[in-house]
This record gives structure tokens, sequence and C-alpha cells, in this order.
């Protein structure tokens, strides 16, 4: 009895556990389906776990911001033809990306462009065509 009593409490502590790391992925705070491209210059590129960031400021409308917008890790990344390398502070780039619903300067890249016209992509857009639909209750 106390093992059976062990191994529901075990999966109901797993349980709830797993779904806040099933939410970090979500992408409902973007603006899914609407995209925007800055260019500006690169005052940071982070390459590390769990998410690579590129920081750079933009002239959005005629207001300079410091962007800070991310990626997936570099294990997916590097694929991709994104490396540690792929950015250094003074780099000039034409970034896409989805912002988040809230106006502040973050999103996620979809694609960018290089000094060298180069084009690093990152992610398909999360339109609100591929994004799951609830089911329709059935009456």
């Amino acid at each position: 009895m106390k093992k059976i009593l062990f191994d529901i409490l075990g999966a109901a502590a797993l349980l709830l556990v797993s779904v806040p790391l099933l939410a970090h992925h979500g992408a409902a705070a973007l603006d899914t389906g609407k995209e925007i491209t800055l260019k500006g210059t690169v005052t940071e590129w982070i390459w590390s776990n769990p998410h690579c960031f590129l920081k750079f400021d933009a002239n959005d409308g005629g207001t300079v911001r410091n962007w800070a917008v991310e990626t997936q890790s570099p294990t997916s990344m590097t694929p991709r033809g994104w490396s540690r390398t792929s950015f250094k502070a003074g780099d000039e780039v034409t970034v896409t990306i989805e912002p988040v619903k809230n106006g502040q300067p973050v999103g996620r890249i979809l694609h960018v462009i290089l000094p060298n016209g180069q084009k690093l992509i990152a992610a398909n857009p999360t339109t609100p065509d591929s994004r799951p639909v609830a089911p329709v209750p059935v009456q």
C-alpha cells in the first residue's frame, strides 16, 4: 500500500514540474503572424543554453531602442549555419522578428541578414494558421 501511495505522489509531483516546462516554450507572448524588420547595430551576441540572444540598437519609429531577441539553443542553431562568432559588437544587421504583444523591444528571431549579405534563418513564423486549434465540443 505504501508503494502505491509513493508511486502516485511521485507521478503527481512529476506532472506538476513538467507543466511549467511546456509553458516555457509557448508563443503566447508573441504577436504571432506579425513580422517586423529592423536595421540596427549589434551590441551583444549571447551564445548559450537554453536560448541564444541577439541584442542590437535599432531606430524604431524615430527612437533608438536596444532590442533583445531570442532564438533556440546553440545545438539547434549550429546546423542552420549559426555560430558563436556569427555576430560581433558593431556589426550592421537587418533582423526580422516576431515581436511580443506588449510593444517592448523583445521578440523571436525569424532571420538575420549579416553585413556580407548572408542570410541566417532561425525559425519559421508562428502564424495563427500554424498554431494548434482547440477542439470544437460535440453537441
